[in-house]
């Protein structure tokens, strides 16, 4: 988008990250990021809520972005599976929330309670 369009659609955020922002992913990455040896796939199932089926396409689709390694092995006789954030997963993810961060201050300054403290916005629950 070009600076003139982007000036006449300041709320388009562009910058959000179409792989991450889908919900079930945004819980992924969230979940993975808060546990940076990785998670099994019955507890990232468990959770974010998700069937098997669900959870695996989601972890394909991260997977072929580069933002997850999922790894397969067993333990003892069981099979096992382990997903964790790539290093590259950690800097895209932390840069998606810097956009919504900016879009939160956005929001704010919009309903002209720049300053105020985000919970008391009307935007996010006390």
């Amino acid at each position: 988008m070009s600076k003139i369009e982007a000036n006449n659609a300041p709320f388009s955020y562009d910058g959000l990250d179409r792989v991450i922002h889908e919900k079930a992913r945004l819980g992924l990455m969230t979940s993975l990021m808060t546990h940076p040896k990785g998670l099994a796939f019955a507890d990232l199932k468990q959770l974010c809520g998700l069937t098997d089926g669900n959870l695996s396409r989601h972890l394909q689709v991260l997977q072929e972005a580069g933002l997850v390694e999922v790894t397969k092995g067993y333990e003892g006789n069981r099979p096992h599976t382990t997903c964790r954030l790539t290093k590259a997963g950690r800097r895209r993810f932390l840069d998606y929330l810097a956009v919504l961060e900016r879009l939160v201050r956005d929001a704010a300054k919009a309903a002209g309670k720049e300053g105020a403290a985000p919970s008391r916005l009307g935007i996010l629950p006390a």
